[in-house]
């Protein structure tokens, strides 16, 4: 493991490996979709705004790989302090592989290995509270809602809108893999 990066987390439908250079292009398309670009803006330079990501300090980004491509990325950050140690997650999937249970096992993949093999007790993930097959999703992995965020997010149109505060811990994770 490089910069706390394994080569390949493997779930039951993915395959999770850090993201690089030559995914810019297919994860900037992917976040073009008007679905996907809706939750995950970025301006008009999709490819600047994913270069960015891969080249954030603060955050690990994984290519998720479903069928043999690239289908998204699952990205986590970390709060080391050590009164308040936890580990936070975002995800977004190209529209053609939603609802075949992709998101959910990447979630459940990147969650275990966060618990696992970087020894979080508690992780932390927020959907706008609107986003209800995001909250299906996480709700299969463990996660639980805390509370809403009110105006937490600015949307493409300029107005406010609500976040879901959802957190997850270690001995909540649904670790099954059905999806």
């Amino acid at each position: 493991m490089a910069d706390g990066m394994p080569a390949v987390l493997r779930g039951a439908l993915v395959a999770l490996r850090p993201a690089v250079a030559a995914d810019i292009p297919a994860l900037a398309e992917i976040r073009s979709a008007p679905e996907v670009y809706a939750r995950w803006r970025g301006g008009d330079d999709l490819e600047a705004a994913v270069t960015e990501d891969l080249e954030d300090p603060d955050a690990r980004t994984f290519a998720i790989e479903y069928g043999g491509r690239v289908v998204g990325a699952i990205q986590w950050h970390a709060e080391n302090g050590p009164d308040y140690r936890h580990a936070g997650m975002d995800i977004y999937l190209d529209p053609a592989v939603h609802g075949r249970g992709v998101g959910t096992d990447a979630v459940r993949t990147l969650a275990a290995h966060l618990i696992d093999d970087h020894g979080f007790h508690r992780l932390v993930i927020d959907p706008a509270a609107d986003n209800d097959a995001a909250i299906r999703c996480y709700r299969k992995v463990g996660f639980r809602p805390v509370g809403v965020m009110r105006q937490y997010e600015r949307g493409p149109d300029g107005s406010w809108h609500d976040g879901l505060l959802m957190d997850l811990l270690g001995t909540e994770l649904e670790r099954n893999h059905s999806a």
